[in-house]
């Protein structure tokens, strides 16, 4: 006989993806291009485009550089300055927790898992391990998806930024969309929060849950 149980294979599945969405959280915090705007004056930002992250803004000038070259000038968001959006500095913090909460997920998950398939059945511990991992995963994707609603949200708005004159950036664009760390972050929460509701979801296996598989009688060989 075998002992079979299929959430097993689901808490596998909640590794699984609260992996990806963490390594998603951590690649979308980093990435500069999370709104993209586009300017008029090319005078500075001779792309005519400039990308506005969390961290910084950046964008390419041909500016006091050789002819047939290009460089690009980033400013960081050093301190608190009260000219940029709180929804960036609120994104700051929400995807360095975000970050923290995901890899305390993880760890929980990973401890579990190795209780399950080394054969050691302490029921509670097991089910404290999953019940954790999974809050910790919901609390991350959380933090992933109220920041990236909200700079979503100012994009579709076309929202303008007061930036310092020693930024070199026009105060509003002509246009502007997402960037590719808008719906990595959207990913990497709708990941996490699956894997959240997945852990959450564990319950210890019972008689019930057990299959057996008899092999064929001998008799009459």
């Amino acid at each position: 006989m075998y002992i079979c149980n299929n959430q097993n294979h689901r808490m596998l599945a909640s590794f699984a993806l609260g992996t990806v969405g963490w390594i998603l959280c951590t690649v979308s915090m980093g990435l500069v291009e999370w709104r993209v705007w586009h300017v008029d004056n090319t005078t500075i930002i001779s792309s005519g485009i400039a990308w506005v992250g969390i961290w910084k803004v950046c964008f390419i000038s041909y500016i006091h550089v050789s002819p047939g070259y290009e460089e690009q000038f980033c400013h960081k968001f050093i301190g608190y300055d009260s000219s940029i959006p709180g929804e960036i500095y609120a994104a700051q913090g929400l995807l360095v927790i975000a970050m923290v909460m995901g890899l305390l997920g993880l760890i929980a998950t990973i401890c579990a898992l190795r209780n399950i398939y080394i054969g050691i059945s302490h029921k509670t511990a097991i089910t404290r391990f999953f019940l954790v991992g999974g809050f910790f995963y919901l609390f991350a994707g959380l933090c992933v998806l109220i920041p990236v609603s909200y700079n979503f949200y100012s994009v579709t708005q076309n929202q303008s930024i007061a930036f310092p004159p020693s930024y070199l950036m026009p105060s509003s664009p002509v246009a502007q969309e997402a960037g590719a760390a808008i719906p990595i972050g959207i990913i990497a929460a709708i990941l996490l929060l699956l894997s959240g509701i997945f852990s959450l979801s564990y319950r210890f296996p019972t008689e019930k849950d057990i299959c057996l598989k008899w092999m064929p009688s001998v008799a009459g060989r």
